[in-house]
Order: C-alpha cells, then structure tokens, then sequence
C-alpha cells in the first residue's frame, strides 16, 4: 500500500494546482475553456495532459518525471520518493511517455525533455509547441526515433526560439524527406549543441547544413558542437561541410564519424585546417567588408570629433594594412574578439585552458556570448604569389572521422595542416582509427604523437571512440 500512496499524493497535488488555475473547487465544473485559450503553468505533468485533453487526444503518452538525487527522503514503509518515482519511470518506458528530468524538487524546474522511441503526430506536436515556451529552465530537449516531419522540424525551429534556456536539442533516427535538419543551425539561432546522428542526411542534407554553417554573407555565431556521425555523408558531402568551416569562427566540435567519406572529401577537410587561399568571390566579399568598415569609422569620426592624436589612431592599421600582407607576423587566429586591448591575453589565456578540458559546459561559459568578427577581415591574412592566403580554421578543436573509407594518401594533408597550426589554436583532439590504412602507419603515428602533445590531458585522446558520445 506503501507504493501507491505517492502516486494518490501526486494525483491530488495535480487537481490542488488545476483549481488554482482555474478558480475552481474540484466537485464544482471548470468552465469551457479552449486549447488557444490555456495559460501553461510551467508543469509538464498537467499541462501536457491538460493540453491534450482539450485537443480530444485519446491514448496519451504518460508523463515520466526525475527527480534530482539530492531531492531523495525516505517515505513511510522505507521505500524514497525518488525510488517510487524510478520504479513509475521504468514501467513506464515500455509504452509511449514524455520523460521529463527535473532540476530540483519544484515541479515547474523542468531542466530536460526526451520524447524516445514512439510517434509524434500533429496534436501531439501542438502540445509541445505551446507547452516549451513555458519551461523557463528547460535547457534540453531530444527526439529520439519520433517519427517527426519536416513541418514539425520547421514549427519547432519557431518554439525553440521562445525557449530562452534552450541550448540543447537532439534529433536522432529519424530521417526527413525534405533534410529540414539545417534549419536547426539558422543564422540567429541560440542553439550551443544539436546532435543529429542516424538521421540518412547524406550529400545533399550535408550541402545544406554546410551553407548554415557559413556563407560569404553570413554564419551560425552560436553552435559549438555538431554531431553527424552515422548519416551516410560522402565525399561530396564532407566537401559542403568543408566549405562551411572556411568562414565559420564559432564551432568546436564536430563529428563525421562513420559515414561514407573516402580521401577525396578528407582533402577538403585537411585543408581548411591549415592555410588556404582566398577564392574570387571571397576576396570581393572581403574588399566590400573593408570598405564599409572603413565608411563606418569614417562616419563614427564625423560625428564624434576627437582631438588630432586621436584620428591619426584610428584607419590604417584596422583595414587597409592587411591587405597589403602587414600581419604577416600576427599569430594565426582565425577570429577576433571584440575586447580592449589589455584584455585579449587573459582572454585567450583562459579559452585555452578550458578547450583542454572535456566538459562542454566550461566551453560554452567561455565562448557563449562572443562577438566573432569576419574571417575575411582578419588582420592575419597574407599576400603570396598573388593570393591572398588565410590562416585557417584555428576555432575547431575537436574533429572525430573515425569509421570512414580514408587511406594512407589523406594522411599527409592532415599531418601538413597539424603542423601549420602550431601552438596558436586549432585541432586538440582528431579521431581517425577504424579507416583504411594500418594502425602502424609512420605518418599516422606521427599525427598521434604531435596530437598527444596538444592534449596533455589524455595521451590517447586520438584513439577513444567517442562518436557514440554528445558530438565527440
């Protein structure tokens, strides 16, 4: 009798909060009210089936709840809460339920939603949709082989928005027609982790994906992880995603693992590592960004008047000497942060520092929140044999393409961008067994040794599997 008493406890605790909502006692009727009309209280186990009962839903999804650990106290007859509540958890998990983990004992502290192994459909996508915006402290959210359609994809990048704790979403087994994914990585969303392995993305999702990443006009600003392990992407694909990374000055981690890349898409990849030159089109792009900076300053200065000393400070060194290869001695960083000019050694003291460490929370407290200016306006960019040649991507850290079709000839590229990185940013981690050449290979390891000097954290960073992991 002992273990039903807090399911009855948690029933009346439900009607208890109804009535408040509404008014109203429990024996009197509530009056009509519409879906629309519903105010969400912030507390899944009554607004999802309230929601869902106005839609006229029959065999609902239960609602799952965890509790915090620290939130544990025995009940009578010895058997905890939390107990109680993982004991309704797990015969929960063999039928349809929205799985809710809380961070502390209030009931609205919603902290992370799993919708895992059943099918969405349209009224249940509207509960959710108007149920999120609630959770004010919601900060995950995961789709785990829900059957969701690229319409669903599309109105959920609009709820996401208005969820303004969100930072993680998972989308995983669960292919789209239409490969809506790239939505998820718009220029203006908030988004620091989107996991979407097992989702068949394959070239024409990764084209799409690498163009959300980055064009010559705009870039996510916000992710730092991206998984795409297992979604049959090939060489085409990997050159899409390359592409991306050229301009893109925010992401960390990404990982390809075991997809159909073979040496002709991890050419790409090696080389926006390292130096590359400017294409046409980017050296265009970059002459416009220089002129409407210098047209900006110009007008800041004509309408701030400032003594003499000062507007001599002001123009050349901020555009035009790059341009003519004057930063040939500035370290090879491929973004810039908008800080005072005593503070960038901290800045970049403290960023270093944390990219050792693997918890990706440290990462996001550091770089969220970062203007990044432009790679195309990096003062490093140089003048050689009549190209203008950039850095490279010095911001990823992390690139998993373990479980691919690379051979022995790729091994080289990726040795040669490595080396031109040096100690001033850039790959920490690259993850490249289970590919097409030996484990013996004098160039691989190589590339293991200069690694391990990289990660002083773990020697044998390049060999842990982790595309199983949170975009490792």
């Amino acid at each position: 009798m002992s273990r039903r008493r807090p399911k009855e406890k948690k029933k009346a605790n439900a009607e208890d909060e109804v009535s408040r909502n509404t008014g109203q006692t429990p024996n009197e009727k509530c009056p009509a009210m519409t879906f629309d009309e519903y105010q969400c209280s912030g507390n899944v186990e009554i607004d999802f089936p309230g929601l869902c009962a106005l839609l006229d839903m029959k065999d609902l999804p239960t609602v799952s709840t965890k509790q915090p650990a620290s939130s544990t106290t025995e009940s009578e007859g010895g058997v905890t809460d939390e107990s109680e509540s993982q004991i309704d958890a797990v015969s929960s998990w063999s039928k349809p339920c929205l799985q809710v983990e809380l961070e502390n004992e209030d009931p609205i502290s919603a902290k992370s939603l799993k919708v895992s192994g059943w099918k969405v459909d349209e009224p249940t996508a509207r509960v959710l949709q108007k149920m999120l915006p609630s959770l004010n402290k919601l900060q995950s959210l995961q789709f785990w082989q829900a059957g969701l359609t690229d319409q669903m994809v599309m109105s959920l990048v609009n709820t996401i928005s208005l969820c303004s704790s969100l930072r993680t979403v998972t989308v995983e087994g669960n292919p789209l027609p239409e490969r809506s994914f790239h939505l998820l990585l718009s220029e203006d969303s908030m988004l620091t982790h989107l996991s979407l392995r097992n989702n068949q993305i394959g070239d024409e999702g990764a084209r799409l994906i690498g163009s959300a990443l980055s064009t010559l006009r705009s870039a996510n600003k916000s992710l730092l992880s991206l998984n795409l392990a297992f979604n049959s992407i090939g060489d085409a694909g990997a050159e899409h995603i390359a592409q991306g990374l050229r301009l893109n000055c925010a992401l960390l981690i990404l990982s390809l693992s075991n997809n159909q890349i073979g040496d002709a898409g991890a050419a790409h990849l090696a080389a926006i590592l390292g130096e590359f030159p400017l294409t046409h089109e980017e050296v265009v792009e970059r002459r416009k960004l220089l002129l409407e900076r210098t047209q900006s300053l110009s007008m800041r200065v004509d309408s701030n008047p400032s003594p003499a000393s000062q507007l001599h400070s002001v123009p050349s060194s901020t555009s035009l000497s790059a341009s003519k290869g004057e930063g040939k001695g500035k370290k090879n960083i491929m973004f810039k942060e908008p800080l005072k000019k005593e503070e960038k050694p901290a800045a970049k003291s403290n960023k270093k520092s944390n990219l050792c460490d693997k918890s990706n929370t440290s990462i996001i407290e550091q770089v969220e929140g970062v203007e990044i200016e432009n790679p195309l306006l990096d003062q490093s960019v140089q003048r050689r044999d009549g190209e203008l040649i950039l850095p490279g991507n010095a911001t990823l850290t992390s690139l998993n393409l373990a479980g691919n079709r690379i051979t022995e000839k790729s091994l080289p590229l990726f040795l040669k961008s490595l080396e031109m990185q040096g100690d001033e940013g850039g790959l920490l981690r690259l993850c490249l067994q289970r590919n097409r050449f030996p484990p013996d290979c004098e160039i691989y390891v190589r590339i293991k040794e200069l690694m391990a000097l990289r990660d002083p954290l773990d020697k044998n960073t390049s060999e842990h599997p982790e595309e199983e992991g949170q975009g490792a």
